[in-house]
């Protein structure tokens, strides 16, 4: 298995101190948690597509490039890029140049969104949200894999002998579908190849495993080989000492971010942090628990990839940080040692040398 920290980059009140970031100081944090996942030993580093009210989180290539300057291993994901609602000709333009950037390291999770906000901006109807995402993947996947595309379809005026530049860097990147709770994203997911992305952050881990075992069932049904089925996960983290402290210091965060996304299909019935935690997907008590709970949710999702949210409610970045320590120095050695790693994921290239400035001419 392999790991990974991802973010959403909500900017909210400290749930304890009330402190609120400025913007800049929020996104200047999210390029500092990547450098220090990186540095810990982390596989991968997330930024999630949201727009509105407390998301900052409108334009992961922005960020992603800005870590691709100070990373040079880390894998880079969106989770997730809503590409239902987005152009693929401007989805292909600016992650090829963030995998350029990055050397190869980029890779893309697509989902059609659960927040109205996005189908009022970009003036889409969410009665189309499924036509769209498989329309606009369909494009996605020409415009990275040839070029002098030649394309028309129902959503965006057509195309032809169309090349998106930059190319990838190597070869296209790889495209995780995200889903919650659709089934029908699943489905694109299996019709296609490609691996599923679990939220595994709001309903139980049932709901989730029924969602992954219908993606393997279609997977097979469209011929592919069963080994060859990928699936990633979320998660909730914060971990401590022990269980007790775990969930003194955590329970205000927990209970104040389940408060501010009460409203449909961002709510949960894990109200308080003690029912999340004994009977929900969320990771939090000492290592040992947390390596547990992975445990027995692999059991369940069969996952390769499992990715850690430590960003509730305002939670100071020391206090992320010294999560993200322990996780990485007591929780990923155990996982690591008892669970396979699937991923095909190709040696990072270095970075480049510069070329020695040429003096000017007198």
């Amino acid at each position: 298995m392999r790991f990974g920290v991802m973010t959403l980059i909500d900017n909210v009140p400290d749930a304890l101190s009330g402190r609120l970031l400025t913007p800049h100081d929020r996104l200047r944090e999210v390029v500092e948690l990547a450098v220090l996942a990186e540095e810990l030993g982390f596989d991968a580093f997330g930024v999630g597509e949201r727009h509105g009210a407390p998301f900052l989180s409108s334009s992961p290539p922005a960020v992603l490039g800005a870590i691709a300057a100070r990373t040079h291993r880390i894998r880079l994901f969106t989770t997730v890029t809503v590409l239902s609602t987005l152009d693929p000709v401007r989805v292909a333009e600016d992650y090829a140049t963030v995998d350029q950037l990055s050397g190869g390291r980029l890779e893309l999770t697509i989902g059609k969104g659960n927040a109205p906000e996005p189908w009022h901006l970009f003036h889409r109807d969410p009665g189309d949200q499924y036509a769209l995402q498989e329309e606009n993947y369909e494009l996605l996947r020409r415009l990275w894999s040839e070029e002098q595309v030649t394309w028309s379809g129902r959503f965006r005026p057509p195309l032809k002998n169309a090349t998106v530049l930059p190319r990838p860097f190597r070869r296209p990147p790889t495209v995780w579908h995200g889903s919650a709770t659709s089934e029908r994203s699943v489905e694109l997911a299996a019709l296609w190849g490609d691996p599923v992305f679990a939220a595994n952050v709001i309903q139980p881990v049932a709901a989730y495993a029924k969602l992954i075992d219908h993606y393997r069932a279609r997977w097979a049904d469209y011929g592919h080989d069963p080994a060859a089925a990928l699936v990633a996960s979320g998660g909730t983290l914060y971990a401590a000492a022990d269980d007790r402290t775990a969930r003194r210091e955590f329970a205000p965060y927990y209970e104040a971010a389940v408060a501010a996304r009460d409203v449909p299909g961002n709510n949960t019935p894990f109200r308080t942090l003690d029912e999340a935690a004994d009977h929900g997907p969320a990771l939090v008590g000492s290592p040992a628990r947390i390596a547990g709970k992975i445990l027995s949710q692999h059991v369940a999702y069969g996952h390769a990839l499992q990715f850690f949210s430590v960003d509730s409610a305002g939670l100071p970045f020391a206090r992320k940080a010294e999560v993200l320590r322990l996780t990485a120095a007591e929780v990923l050695p155990q996982l690591r040692h008892e669970l396979p790693d699937p991923l095909p994921w190709p040696t990072p290239v270095p970075a480049a040398t510069p070329e020695p400035a040429v003096e000017a001419a007198r």
